[in-house]
Formats: C-alpha cells, sequence, structure tokens
C-alpha cells in the first residue's frame, strides 16, 4: 500500500427493511392504530425492502492525512465510519487498512457498562493490542484529559453522557494509533471539552498519524482537515484537496432538491421507530399553521411544528429541534420544556402535537437546518442532534431592520433588533 493507510475499492452496505403488520387487541390500541395509519399505511405491507445506504465508494487514503467526511443526514458517513471500523461488513466491496485503529462513533464505544473507567481504560487499551505496560505509561494522561479524577472507580454506567464522552474520547485518542475515526458524537459535550478534542485532533494530525472526522460543523472540519469527502445519498459526489472549496459546494442549498420546509414519515423511515416517541411530521408554518414560503423575511414570526406518535408517556420525555446555520454551527437547542413546568405541553398517548415560535427579527440572512429532537432526559436520545434525524431548511431574506444602514446582510451569527436609548 505504500504510504497508503486506508484503501477502499467498491465499498457497499446494504440493509433489508422488513414491513410487518402490526396488530392490536386492546380497544384503545385499535384507535391509536386508526390515529397511526394516517402517516403509516404503507408500513404495514409484510414486504422487505432494500436499501443501500453506501454504493459503489472508492478512494485512497494517506499516512497524515486529515480527512473530512462530510454530507447531510442520511448521506451515509456514519455507515461508512461503522465499515472502517469493523463494526459490521461490507454487502460488496473490500477495506484494506495499515496499522491500529481506534474509533469514536457513539457515547461510550467500546465501554463496558458494569466496569468502571478505570477498567475499561485498560479494556479499550487491550482490544487496540497494547501491552498493559503501554496503557500505564498512558494513564495518567488520559484520566487527565478526561477530567474523571473523581469518578474513576465508579462504574461507567453511572456516568453522564458528557462524562462518557469525555472518557471515551480521550482513551481513543492517546492510545497512539495510526488511524483515528471519530464521528459527531463530539456534540454531546461541551462547547469547553469540544475546543479541546479538536485541539487533541490537530495534534494528533501533527504527529502523522491519520484522522478521518464526521461533523456538521464546517469551522470544525476546516480547522482540522486537509481534505475531504462529500457523500450524497449513499455514493461520492465530490473528493477534493481544496477543503475550503468543498465545503462551500456542500453548503449550496439552492441547488439540491431534497432541501424542503416540510418533512412528512413516509415509508423509508422506519430508522425512527422507537418506544417513545414515533415522528410524523416536522414542518415551518405561519401562526395560523400554514405552511410558510422557504424564503422568509427577519421581520416575521415563523412556528416550527412537531407532530408523531406518544407510543408511552414519560415525564422526562422531551421534544424540541436544534437549528444550525449554513456553516453546521449550532445556534441553541430548545425544548417542550424549557418554560416553567406548569405550561409545559401536556405529554399524552396518541397523536400529539406541539410548536414552538422563532421570534422575528432574530436570525441574519442565509440558510438554516432544523433537526427534530427528542430523549428521555439524561438518560437516553431516540433523536439525536447531529445524527439521522427528521430535517427541514428555511432561508431568511431581507427584512433585517428598518434602519436606512442596514440594506445588506449584517456582520455576525444573528441580526438581532436591539433597542438603545440616550440617557
Amino acid at each position: 500500500m505504500g504510504d497508503t493507510v486506508i484503501k477502499v475499492e467498491n465499498l457497499g452496505k446494504k440493509y433489508v427493511i422488513r414491513h410487518q403488520q402490526e396488530r392490536y387487541t386492546a380497544l384503545r390500541d385499535v384507535i391509536a392504530n386508526k390515529v397511526k395509519s394516517i402517516g403509516r399505511k404503507k408500513l404495514d405491507t409484510g414486504e422487505k425492502e432494500e436499501f443501500w445506504a453506501l454504493k459503489d465508494v472508492s478512494f485512497d487514503i494517506k499516512q497524515g492525512d486529515r480527512v473530512g467526511i462530510i454530507g447531510r443526514n442520511g448521506a451515509g458517513k456514519s455507515t461508512l465510519l461503522k465499515l472502517l471500523s469493523r463494526i459490521t461488513e461490507p454487502t460488496t466491496g473490500s477495506i484494506a487498512l495499515k496499522g491500529r485503529v481506534s474509533s469514536l462513533l457513539e457515547v461510550g464505544t467500546g465501554f463496558h457498562p458494569e466496569l468502571t473507567g478505570r477498567e475499561n481504560i485498560y479494556l479499550n487499551g487491550a482490544i487496540l493490542g497494547m501491552s498493559k505496560r503501554e496503557i500505564k505509561a498512558k494513564f495518567d494522561e488520559i484520566v487527565e484529559f478526561a477530567e474523571v479524577e473523581k469518578f474513576l472507580d465508579t462504574s461507567v454506567k453511572r456516568y453522564s453522557s458528557g462524562m462518557y464522552v469525555r472518557l471515551a474520547f480521550s482513551v481513543a485518542a492517546h492510545m497512539e494509533p495510526e488511524i483515528l475515526i471519530v464521528d459527531e458524537v463530539l456534540a454531546v459535550g461541551d462547547a469547553q471539552f469540544q475546543k479541546k478534542c479538536l485541539g487533541k485532533m490537530e495534534d494528533v494530525g501533527k504527529e502523522g498519524r491519520t484522522v478521518l472526522f464526521v461533523s456538521h460543523n464546517m469551522n470544525a472540519v476546516n480547522r482540522i482537515c486537509n481534505c475531504g469527502i462529500l457523500l450524497e445519498k449513499g455514493e461520492i459526489s465530490k473528493k477534493s484537496d481544496d477543503l475550503d472549496q468543498l465545503t462551500k459546494y456542500y453548503l449550496s442549498f439552492s441547488d439540491n432538491a431534497d432541501i424542503k420546509n416540510m418533512w412528512i414519515n413516509n415509508s423509508n423511515k422506519l430508522m425512527y421507530e422507537n418506544e417513545w416517541f414515533l415522528p410524523i411530521k416536522l414542518f415551518i408554518s405561519e401562526e395560523d399553521g400554514k405552511l410558510c414560503d422557504f424564503i422568509v423575511e427577519n421581520n416575521r414570526d415563523i412556528w416550527i411544528n412537531i407532530e408523531g406518535i406518544v407510543e408511552n408517556v414519560n415525564q422526562a420525555l422531551t421534544l424540541g429541534y436544534a437549528i444550525y446555520n449554513e456553516e453546521g454551527t449550532l445556534l441553541y437547542w430548545t425544548y417542550q420544556t424549557d418554560q416553567n413546568e406548569e405550561n409545559w405541553p401536556k405529554l399524552k398517548k396518541g397523536y400529539f402535537r406541539i410548536r414552538s415560535k422563532l421570534p422575528k427579527n432574530l436570525l441574519n440572512e442565509g440558510t438554516y437546518k432544523i433537526e427534530m429532537i427528542g430523549s428521555i432526559h439524561f438518560i437516553k436520545w431516540f433523536l439525536e442532534p447531529g445524527k439521522n434525524v427528521p430535517t427541514v431548511y428555511f432561508k431568511i431574506q431581507g427584512g433585517l431592520s428598518d434602519s436606512p444602514y442596514w440594506i445588506a446582510k449584517r456582520p455576525g451569527v444573528i441580526a438581532p433588533i436591539i433597542e438603545w436609548k440616550a440617557y
């Protein structure tokens, strides 16, 4: 392979989706099923459907390359990393890897929940083929970076998601792999820790090791990576050593027919089913519920609407959305539990609809992405930010203020109208 450390040829991954008919016996379930059938008539066919998450993917990566793998939700990014990490086997094609691979694809990847943080560090090192002496030499550095000294002898099943991520990343990055693979999992950590991780990945790259990094944050990709691969619908759309040009191409939403301001569940969306909430619809509307135009002005209120089926009521169930600008920067998350508890929308089993107002005079001009997110708070994501979740887009154009001085896009991430007074 020479100085090539990853060689991928004609790689493909096929999944078979089984559409199984659901059976209900209780009257309340029969009624709920009638409601569910609004968005799921095509699901109960009893048939099998083939879905190619990746198809005919080929590329070479050289030692020391820092590769940004970008693409929209469902493009095949996470599937590719799972194949490269040997978590799942390809349906077609081949992968040749040279050197030790360390992966961080999900919170706590490779951890055993019953073991302590200390024990999991040694377990992960052993899985990577390191001797006990090698692990011990890196142990203090791993713990210091992860900031989990006080919880080192606590079972990791009791860790928060942030603690999980800190320790998992620290182990993956400090075991000196020849190839480091990192998915969007860093979005779970706080801003300070994300900055710390990005710096560590930069250091790994400068040491001549290879980094594969998946992210929707183009600023992070441009900071770390020196080349990139753009995936679209399971295939390579573009490869380039000019990362700035590649990210600008990726962010050119206007020519993409998939960019819409309404998402509706269909027979290809079985991946969203879970025991808590089945998403049916995500869309952007006027106050009266009428679908907005794709382009809206900054001086108009718009509403983010979420519709779906609550399968099981849980007081910790949270639903909401995350909003990103066209550089991939997260502007904010919001849930239905943001206000005082007495004002929370009351959860009920069956079809459920909520919405929140995105206030006027807030966003700058540009294209925005909204992801539906949901979790059993502090316990489990069922719609995790940055993963394959229901997504819609809209564009802010004009209406930035009444001032004659702002006739073009204002600098900055947002463009609020701030009140001023002399005193």
